[in-house]
């Protein structure tokens, strides 16, 4: 056990609940998360209560990779770090975050990667970014899409609801290392989170209810 799943342990007991209370959280396909091994956890990102959000719903300890200027903020920064997220420098090229996040998932732990590479804030997941494919494919590691749904609403005093899907593991073995295989990879891992974006969405509609099976 490392110092990260001590402080995730910790977490579970005390941020995850008022996490779920405060954004009435809903999830769907957790048991799809793979118990053990390395794995990438690919996800979209409107909000800033997003990253609590997946956090509480999966049952693994996450690596999320953030952007370098949250690490730079007191205290915010000394605390994603005892979680066990590490920085990356958007924008350019990152080749300390790139072995940091291979590493990981060699380690045989979950790595959380917002692959849209920052927030959407239309609500609408956007376009997928190489790094998740790069990595999966690299390490011949599953990716496990997840969506997240409502978050764009959410504020303190407008506790909107918030619900997550989590998809099918998929594996890209087949793919080539290198831009080809990368962006083929993405394409499909984006085709996913929307997948699941949509369903979530439909869910919504018809008031959440706790028991549904989001699509592969």
């Amino acid at each position: 056990m490392t110092f990260p799943d001590v402080v995730w342990g910790l977490g579970r007991l005390t941020m995850a609940p008022v996490t779920r209370v405060f954004t009435r959280l809903q999830d769907y396909g957790v048991d799809r998360i793979p118990a053990h091994g390395g794995a990438v956890l690919a996800i979209n990102h409107f909000h800033w209560i997003d990253t609590a959000a997946f956090g509480a719903s999966c049952p693994r300890t996450i690596r999320y990779m953030a952007k370098i200027e949250a690490h730079r903020v007191p205290a915010l920064g000394q605390l994603i770090r005892a979680f066990g997220s590490f920085s990356v420098r958007r924008g350019e090229s990152d080749r300390e975050a790139v072995r940091m996040a291979r590493e990981i998932v060699r380690d045989g732990h979950v790595l959380g990667l917002f692959v849209e590479g920052t927030r959407q804030r239309s609500g609408v997941p956007g376009r997928a970014q190489p790094g998740a494919a790069m990595i999966a494919i690299q390490e011949g590691a599953p990716v496990v899409p997840g969506a997240v749904f409502g978050s764009h609403t959410w504020t303190v005093g407008n506790f909107a609801p918030v619900s997550i899907a989590w998809g099918e593991p998929v594996r890209f073995d087949g793919l080539p290392r290198g831009a080809r295989g990368y962006r083929e990879a993405s394409v499909e891992i984006e085709r996913r989170i929307r997948t699941l974006w949509e369903f979530l969405g439909e869910l919504h509609r018809v008031g959440r209810p706790r028991v549904a099976t989001p699509p592969a």
